[in-house]
């Protein structure tokens, strides 16, 4: 006959274990504000303190709906009744207790659900728990500091949550109140500022009709919107609107627009484009659940960052009908693709973007590499125009300039071909000259500058961005890489004939194509201002 029990967790074990749910500070944080935002809040004030004792408190005020004791105790239970609104920041009743309790031992919420309601406060202490080895709630009247705050948020319902006995927030410090600990906590705070401004940007943006406003303060000051895409600025290169069928048969949908951002030199001014934080890390898709940011900046193991694709930001919006699709945690911080739209976005929607960005990207490292490449080639200029007299290569002769006709007699004889000539575009430039882009997109090519013999090598080609760019400060490397590719051109001056001037050109755009594809797996070469690309 089959028998059944009932086997409650063990208080002290399930509440500790429970704070070990990978809970970053940031992401805590924002578990609370979105239960600010489910209650309608239109006002969120964090408070992060510490006391000379090295003490922290944190409180969160809110003016939402707040609570009765019965829906207080209810929000304190763990695994809270669902709420009646499906489209709800909160989703699994957990995110308010183990969010909270990840960084401290004792959790306080206190609300009220009018202006003359009373306060009510609930309390979950964990030393408490331990203690009585019972799933205890301690409900008391609210302190002074929690009245004042949440007096000071609003003056009819709202809600402020404590966290005291905060154990994991910080390493502990020789003075634990003093000016390191001080620096410490106001790096956190900034950081979550940041965070902040970035997860409910269409929140905070009172420009942005997505979502409804809420404002939201640390320590006093407004957090303003952080739009990673750049609205305005930046290209939208692709947009699809994809429906999806549902189990219960009802239909929902998703949407990915890919934007890419102007290079550095392209924005407005100077703080337009620090504030778009052009770095390496911050590539990649943004994911928005119910207009709220849920996972940042990377590519869900797609693509690897690199650093031609520091200009692309792509944006994923579903709501919560597509929660069990794409199977979000309890954090509301990780979302798992099924192959066929990992495949759709890895094949189909991506390629386009990433060209775009790459093109972007490489236009503004080809004019890096051109301005590095103003002096970097002196010392091969001055080296090669001391020996040119004692080389003996081949004699060359102007027939029309315009044309670039020339005669040249060398051991082969004379030989009539068209050749690059040019005036010296700095004094003494007249042997090697880096050049922008050359035709056909060869590395180099032979010219005649200045009535010297010389070379013009390709600032725009993948060997010159990848092997001579992170060398062009070391004078020894770039003069032989020079010197090599000047003697090259003056060998075949001094060997071209009739019957091998087209093996000769052949030759070099095969090279230049060969080197093309070599350096293709090498990595970009880290310039000045890399982590914000021109």
């Amino acid at each position: 006959m089959l028998q059944k029990t009932i086997v409650p967790p063990d208080p002290a074990r399930m509440i500790e274990g429970l704070r070990d749910t990978g809970y970053e500070f940031n992401t805590a944080i924002a578990d609370i504000i979105d239960n600010s935002i489910a209650a309608n809040a239109t006002l969120v004030d964090l408070r992060i303190m510490m006391d000379f004792r090295g003490n922290i408190r944190v409180s969160i005020a809110d003016n939402g709906i707040g609570m009765d004791e019965a829906a207080l105790i209810d929000a304190m239970k763990y695994g809270s009744k669902k709420r009646p609104d499906a489209a709800s920041l909160g989703k699994f009743g957990l995110g308010l207790k183990t969010a909270s309790t990840a960084f401290c031992r004792k959790l306080s919420v206190t609300s009220r659900a009018s202006a003359k309601a009373q306060l009510i406060q609930a309390t979950w202490d964990l030393d408490h728990v331990a203690k009585v080895g019972e799933w205890e709630l301690l409900l008391s009247a609210s302190d002074d500091e929690t009245k004042e705050h949440l007096q000071a948020t609003t003056d009819a319902s709202g809600t402020v949550v404590v966290w005291e006995k905060i154990d994991r927030l910080m390493k502990n410090y020789q003075n634990p109140g003093g000016p390191h600990a001080q620096t410490a906590l106001k790096r956190i705070k900034n950081s979550l500022s940041e965070h902040i401004a970035m997860v409910y940007q269409r929140f905070l943006d009172p420009s942005d009709n997505r979502a409804r406003d809420v404002g939201i303060r640390l320590d006093g000051t407004d957090i303003r919107a952080w739009d990673p895409f750049c609205i305005g600025q930046s290209e939208l290169v692709a947009e699809e609107i994809i429906p999806v069928d549902l189990s219960n048969g009802k239909e929902a949908e998703f949407t990915v627009r890919a934007f890419v951002l102007p290079r550095r030199e392209e924005f407005p001014d100077e703080e337009a484009a620090k504030l778009a934080k052009l770095t390496n890390d911050r590539q990649g898709i943004y994911i928005y659940r119910q207009e709220r940011l849920i996972h940042e900046a990377d590519w869900l193991g797609i693509f690897q960052k690199e650093p031609h694709g520091t200009l692309l930001r792509v944006e994923f919006s579903f709501d919560y009908r597509l929660d069990e699709a794409f199977h979000i945690d309890i954090k509301k911080s990780r979302i798992l693709l099924i192959d066929d739209l990992w495949n759709w976005l890895s094949d189909d929607f991506l390629p386009a973007p990433r060209r775009a960005a790459d093109d972007r990207y490489r236009t503004g490292q080809k004019k890096k590499a051109q301005q590095a490449a103003a002096s970097a080639h002196d010392s091969s200029n001055m080296s090669i125009g001391s020996k040119e007299g004692e080389l003996g290569t081949a004699e060359i002769n102007v027939v029309n300039k315009e044309s670039g006709d020339v005669e040249i007699n060398n051991s082969q004889g004379r030989i009539r071909l068209k050749l690059k000539i040019k005036s010296a575009l700095k004094p003494g430039q007249c042997y090697v000259e880096p050049a922008a882009g050359l035709d056909d997109g060869q590395l180099w090519e032979p010219a005649l500058i200045d009535g010297h013999k010389a070379v013009r090598i390709n600032t725009g080609h993948p060997y010159y961005h990848k092997v001579y760019v992170p060398n062009l400060k070391s004078g020894v490397t770039v003069q032989g890489m020079d010197s090599l590719l000047w003697a090259i051109c003056a060998a075949e001056l001094g060997t071209i004939s009739e019957a091998t001037k087209t093996y000769f050109s052949e030759l070099r755009f095969e090279v230049s194509r060969l080197l093309r594809r070599l350096v293709d797996d090498l990595p970009d070469p880290v310039m000045d201002n890399e982590d914000e690309p021109n």
